[in-house]
């Protein structure tokens, strides 16, 4: 299971004190050091089934800055895709992916429903 982080994001921090606790295995990957790659990105959003825009960092500040909460309407699928590859940042974490799963953020009881 791969476990994409920003390590002083506090949000990230429970999410792997919550793996931590409950024994579960995983493989850290600092989100701006290993940014996701287009195809990355396109291949989770594919398993996931959830709208593209639960990707975006929607409280990040870079995200404020660019005005993306106007802009991602008008972007198609492509771009915003390859707009999130360009800066881990603007991508919502913790992300895991295990799998077949994808999961962006960190909602224990979404958590405990699918690893214990």
């Amino acid at each position: 299971m791969l476990f994409i982080e920003y390590p002083k994001c506090s949000t990230c921090q429970k999410a792997k004190k919550w793996l931590d606790e409950h024994e579960i295995t995983y493989t850290d990957r600092h989100i701006v050091e290993q940014n996701p790659s287009y195809e990355e990105l396109k291949e989770w959003h594919e398993k996931s089934g959830l709208p593209l825009k639960k990707f975006f960092n929607t409280s990040g500040l870079l995200y404020k800055e660019m005005k993306l909460k106007d802009r991602l309407p008008e972007m198609s699928g492509d771009e915003q895709l390859k707009l999130l590859a360009t800066n881990g940042m603007l991508v919502k974490r913790p992300l895991i992916v295990d799998g077949s799963t994808v999961i962006t953020g960190f909602k224990e009881k979404e958590w405990s429903e699918h690893f214990l």
